[in-house]
């Protein structure tokens, strides 16, 4: 099975920006033709929050615009930007998002690996959080089907980069007791998030961490403990995450643009 991950959107109403540099609508443009282009294509695209730059008016429906000409099976689930009321009106009618309850967790069961998508957003906060409830679901999801291979998906990293600034803005609360279990499942092939704008890959506890990069903007590289906010022009990449059960999961990284391979001459 092969599942291409796309991150941190930040769509903004037509005819805005989030800022000048940034035209956030035409990079998913480019990273939908991209993925559509794709040989073979991915069987499934999961989308790990911000979807939006706001919650501002109009954002939601550019995101249904931007989305409509993927033509692959897609799941997305809420980052810290997102309204998760906005996203049950934008995609409540698709039969894969949960209309009720006060999180927006769900598994994707159509596949080959199950895809346990975990909700870790605290309105109004750029850091994430497990609470019990969310933890008691996730423990739940995955007594269900133990011998199962499963991925694990939220927009916050519960497991620090190395990138000092960053690791403020990740899941803290609950991620201990998320790595514990996950550990005892046996199938769990890896977990995937967004937020921090960079691809990042870290071995947690002995499982597999990875962070997609944005399709929108990419957060320069930087050590330091406190260095300055900036963006960099390195180009969007879309992550491809390849399941076989006699490897396990392997990710690449495509990069979003015209590279075409070359004769070595």
């Amino acid at each position: 099975m092969l599942i291409a991950q796309i991150s941190d959107l930040h769509v903004t109403a037509r005819g805005t920006r989030p800022f000048p540099a940034a035209d956030t609508n035409q990079r998913l443009a480019a990273t939908v033709a991209h993925l559509n282009a794709m040989t073979p294509r991915p069987d499934l695209v999961l989308i790990t929050g911000d979807l939006i730059n706001g919650p501002a008016e109009g954002e939601y429906e550019a995101v249904l615009e931007g989305l409509e000409p993927l033509e692959i099976p897609f799941r997305v689930l809420p980052g810290n930007h997102d309204d998760r009321a906005g996203l049950r009106r934008a995609f409540g009618d698709r039969g894969w998002l949960p209309m009720e309850g006060q999180f927006l967790h769900y598994a994707v069961e159509e596949f080959p690996v199950r895809v346990l998508m975990l909700d870790s957003v605290i309105p109004g906060s750029p850091v994430g959080a497990l609470c019990p409830a969310r933890l008691a679901w996730i423990a739940a999801r995955l007594a269900e089907q133990p011998d199962r291979p499963t991925l694990v998906a939220l927009h916050h990293p519960p497991f620090p980069i190395g990138m000092q600034f960053l690791d403020t803005m990740r899941c803290i609360e609950g991620a201990e007791e998320l790595g514990a279990m996950l550990r005892r499942h046996g199938k769990v092939l890896g977990v995937v998030c967004g937020h921090i704008h960079r691809q990042a890959t870290v071995n947690w506890g002995g499982l597999t961490g990875f962070v997609a990069p944005s399709s929108a903007y990419v957060i320069a590289f930087d050590l330091a403990p406190k260095p300055p906010y900036r963006w960099t022009e390195e180009p969007p990449a879309v992550a491809l995450h390849l399941h076989r059960p006699d490897v396990g999961l392997v990710t690449h990284l495509s990069p979003v643009g015209d590279f075409p391979g070359k004769a070595f001459k």
